[in-house]
């Protein structure tokens, strides 16, 4: 025997081989790797019969799709309609289903529905996808060291906190928010600083049309503050010409927050920010 020639004077004998080896579980190629049988042909006639063992099957797993296709299009539905109901594509529907007999002509009705469920479909999709990229971020910092609650806080005064200017210096440690959460971690910066309650006092801003008892008391139970602690209400007067946003029942004005005797705390602020600066624009070696 010559396997170069392609010649096989006992391909009983290897026939046998190659079948005992199918029955072991080998797939098509090893049991070529192993007796040198490079002839596809030759290795078809040898295995005629043998089922392939089912590590080697491709996964079936749009047998299912494929048997839903053909049950939506045999209650008439059209290519479109499957791929809404199934999420898909077109080209698979068309082999799954092309010997069936085809529905009835769609009217422009039919024609709106399909596609509102479609866009209704991708929509779900996207916020699903959403969904998960968000949570998945916030994954990402769901824990905080002490070092980066310190630098965050720096940043977040830094872009929202009140600052002094050539024209006017002001050297005071002031923040003013309305989103709770924001509020949240400026609090908590502020007791990693060391500063208690008793060395903060509090403002509601809010606009006249809004609840203002309700507001008050959301603050000073989110600031966890007692209500001696807060001044009076600033209150924005209404101007009928001004096209309100902020008109929900969850609209509770800005909070501001003051930080008693805070000269020497607004400095050292200025000289962390612009450390940060510092480092960030560091020219890389």
């Amino acid at each position: 025997m010559t396997h170069a020639s392609g010649t096989y004077e006992n391909f009983e004998e290897l026939r046998e081989q190659a079948v005992a080896l199918r029955r072991e579980g080998l797939s098509r190629r090893q049991i070529r790797d192993r007796l040198k049988i490079f002839n596809n042909g030759i290795l078809d006639r040898m295995l005629k019969g043998e089922s392939a063992p089912e590590w080697t099957k491709r996964p079936r797993a749009k047998d299912d799709l494929r048997a839903k296709a053909r049950e939506l299009r045999l209650q008439g539905m059209t290519y479109d309609a499957i791929q809404v109901e199934l999420g898909c594509s077109k080209s698979s529907i068309s082999l799954w289903v092309r010997d069936l007999p085809k529905p009835p002509p769609r009217t422009r009705e039919d024609a709106s529905a399909i596609a509102r469920r479609g866009w209704e479909a991708t929509l779900q999709r996207r916020e699903v996808e959403r969904r998960r990229t968000k949570e998945a971020a916030r994954q990402e910092t769901a824990t905080l060291s002490e070092r980066e609650l310190f630098l965050v806080g720096v940043g977040l005064y830094w872009a929202e906190g009140t600052k002094s200017k050539p024209y006017r210096r002001q050297e005071r440690v002031s923040f003013i928010n309305s989103d709770p959460d924001m509020i949240g971690v400026y609090l908590a910066w502020l007791r990693l600083l060391g500063f208690s309650s008793e060395r903060l006092r509090f403002h509601v801003h809010i606009h006249e049309t809004a609840d203002i008892p309700e507001a008050e008391r959301f603050w000073a139970e989110h600031a966890g503050a007692d209500p001696s602690r807060f001044g009076k209400t600033s209150v924005k007067k209404h101007q009928p010409t001004t096209n309100r946003k902020n008109i929900s029942e969850n609209y509770r004005g800005c909070l501001v927050i003051h930080v008693l005797q805070s000269a020497e705390l607004y400095r050292r602020i200025e000289g962390w920010w612009y450390g940060i600066v510092g480092a960030a624009l560091l020219p890389e070696k």
